[in-house]
Parts: structure tokens; C-alpha cells; sequence
């Protein structure tokens, strides 16, 4: 059985508060973010990142970091895809990068090819474009030698796929990372589960781990590709209606990112009149007080996530991110499930 990497995205300015047990522990930072911007690919590193990064070498030489360009609503994807010039200016300067920082590859995170959604733009042009992009962004990082990285950050849901074209894109790729978090909540206001292994009973939407992983297999990505996203921050709704445990209810907001899992310890999990329940048909923990509803992952949860990556012959597990999560609670359990079973 292959080894199941673990995978963390770090915003740039927290490499240096990075303590070393966890760098231990991780296969491959993601580092956010770059960004595009007239077609040309930019990373502002900022004071001291140089010497972080060399830290973390000396730390743990096998590890892999790489530079992930776009986030939420980060433009500039869909104009740099467009033409073959700019699709090798952009290619360009991201290996440029790669070299100058001495990185192990690129990540893209183009959340909402062919969707003008959190103020990028888009074009239905984007669905070819995006493979074209991606084997430009190879070619160029294979020029500077053997063993550069090319990996993706992709929607979690159906969306994403029906929207590229997964079967050749995935050709270029190194792995694919699916954002199977913030499945449900930023659109609807009905409490339910962000990051589900499954879809569990009282969940309205069926969206989950397990679907997306389906989804992805079925427009030709090979399971060994497939890493699972889990999120180290919670969604929530405020002004639920219908008391009980408060899922699946009609609320007076959709759902809203926060808090990270620190916060979540020292101030939401059983203390100030929220109650943890389980969700053993989706394999989910949630929170609720009698009005507001959170969504988030614990311990319980990533390790199911964990048997059930290792059962489908996954890749691993990625996290977003590093900063929700700075006591390494979560990242602990990633491990420990993973290694366990090495």
C-alpha cells in the first residue's frame, strides 16, 4: 500500500511560526498564496520567508513545498488560460518562481473555471482552457528538471468536474486535492454539514467525501490521485429555527466561515451552552446552543476520514489550513491514523 501523504496549506507569513514537530509530520506544504495578475504569475514572500523555508529544509529535507497560486475570488485565471501567449507568460513566470525559491512545484487553485462567482472572471472557454493552461504550467516545470510538482486544489462537488475536463487534465497532474469542505453553507441558509464523510439522514443536500470522490473517479481521475480536503475551521448559522439538535433546520443566515479549531476548543466544544453531537451516518461532529449551528472536524471524524482514504486507495488528506489549527490537534490525528497503520 502506498504512503498516504499529508498535505497543509500555510499562508506565507505563518512559515515562521511553524513549530518543528509538526513539519515533521507533513509531506507537502502548500504555500498560500501567489496570485496572477496581467497574465503574469506573482508571490509576494515577504521579510524572512527565504530563511523560513530554509528552516524547514534543515528541519525535514525529504519534505516537499510548493507555491499555490489563487484562492478565493483570486482572478486572473480565466484571461491568463485564454491564449497561448498569455497561457506561457503565466507558465513562465510560475516556473520562474519555482526555480528562484528553489520550490518543488506549483499549485493551482482556480476554484470556478467557467463560473463568475466571489468577483472573478470567466468565460465557457475556460473548460478547454483550463487542460491547456495545465499542460503549458508541465512543459515548463519539466524544463527545469525532473521532479517538479503540478497538483490542483479542485470544488469538492459535481460542479468542478462537469466544467473541466478531468480525464485529460489529470494527465498533467501530480494529484488532485478536493476541497470537500465549505460543501454546504456559503449559498443556503439550512444548517448541514461542510466537510461530511457522508451524506448522513437529516442532511438536505446529499453533497459529502464519498460523493465527490465518486465524482471524480467517474470523470477519469485514478483513485490513487484523489487526495481528500478537511477543513481545520468550522461553518456556521445563527437564528435557527425548529430547536432540536439544530440540523438540517432553516436559519436566519447562511452559513459563515469561523470559527478555527483553537477558538472551537477553548470556547465552543461543550462550554458556554453549546452541546457536541455525532452524526454517525455522515460521520460528522457539530455544535449547536439553540440558535447557532456549527460544522466542523475533530478528531472523530479525520479518523474516519483516514480508514476511509487508506479503503478506497486514496492519495491522502490535505487541510486547509495551517493557521486555524496552531496547536497541531488535528494535523496530530491525520498522522497518528495514517502512521498507525503504516
Amino acid at each position: 500500500m502506498n504512503k498516504k501523504k499529508v498535505i497543509g496549506y500555510v499562508g506565507t507569513r505563518d512559515l515562521g511560526r511553524m513549530r518543528e514537530e509538526d513539519i515533521r509530520k507533513l509531506d507537502v506544504i502548500n504555500i498560500a498564496f501567489g496570485h496572477i495578475r496581467e497574465n503574469e504569475t506573482v508571490w509576494e514572500d515577504g521579510t524572512g520567508t527565504e530563511e523560513n523555508l530554509e528552516r524547514i529544509r534543515r528541519i525535514h529535507p525529504e519534505i516537499r513545498i510548493i507555491l499555490s497560486i489563487g484562492g478565493w475570488s483570486a482572478d486572473g485565471f480565466s484571461q491568463a488560460a485564454m491564449t497561448e501567449g498569455s497561457r506561457e507568460k503565466a507558465a513562465k513566470s510560475a516556473a520562474e518562481l519555482v526555480a528562484a525559491h528553489k520550490l518543488d512545484g506549483i499549485d493551482i487553485d482556480w476554484e470556478y473555471p467557467c463560473f463568475a462567482l466571489a468577483g472573478i472572471a470567466a468565460d465557457m472557454r475556460d473548460k478547454e482552457n483550463f487542460t491547456l493552461f495545465l499542460a503549458k504550467l508541465r512543459q515548463e516545470l519539466d524544463a527545469l528538471g525532473e521532479g517538479k510538482m503540478l497538483t490542483i486544489a479542485a470544488g469538492g462537488d459535481t460542479y468542478f468536474t462537469l466544467h473541466t475536463d478531468m480525464a485529460q487534465a489529470q494527465r498533467y497532474l501530480d494529484y488532485v486535492q478536493m476541497m470537500t469542505y465549505d460543501l454546504q453553507g456559503g449559498f443556503v441558509k439550512v444548517t448541514g454539514h461542510h466537510a461530511s464523510l457522508y451524506p448522513g439522514t437529516t442532511n438536505l443536500f446529499d453533497v459529502c467525501v464519498d460523493k465527490a470522490v465518486k465524482t471524480f473517479m467517474a470523470a477519469g481521475v485514478p483513485a490513487e490521485k484523489l487526495i481528500v480536503g478537511v477543513p481545520f475551521y468550522a461553518r456556521h448559522w445563527k437564528g435557527v429555527k425548529g430547536g432540536g439538535d439544530g440540523l438540517g433546520r432553516e436559519a436566519g443566515t447562511v452559513g459563515m466561515g469561523g470559527p478555527g479549531y483553537r477558538e472551537l476548543v477553548q470556547s465552543y466544544i461543550d462550554k458556554n451552552g453549546y452541546r457536541r453531537y455525532w452524526d454517525d451516518a455522515g460521520k460528522a461532529p457539530y455544535l449547536f446552543n439553540g440558535d447557532c449551528f456549527i460544522s466542523y472536524d475533530d478528531g472523530e471524524s479525520l479518523r474516519a476520514k483516514a480508514d476511509y482514504v487508506r479503503e478506497k486507495e486514496l492519495g491522502g488528506i490535505m487541510f486547509w489550513e495551517y493557521g486555524s489549527d496552531p496547536d497541531g490537534i488535528l494535523l496530530d490525528c491525520i498522522y497518528e491514523a495514517f502512521h498507525a497503520q503504516a
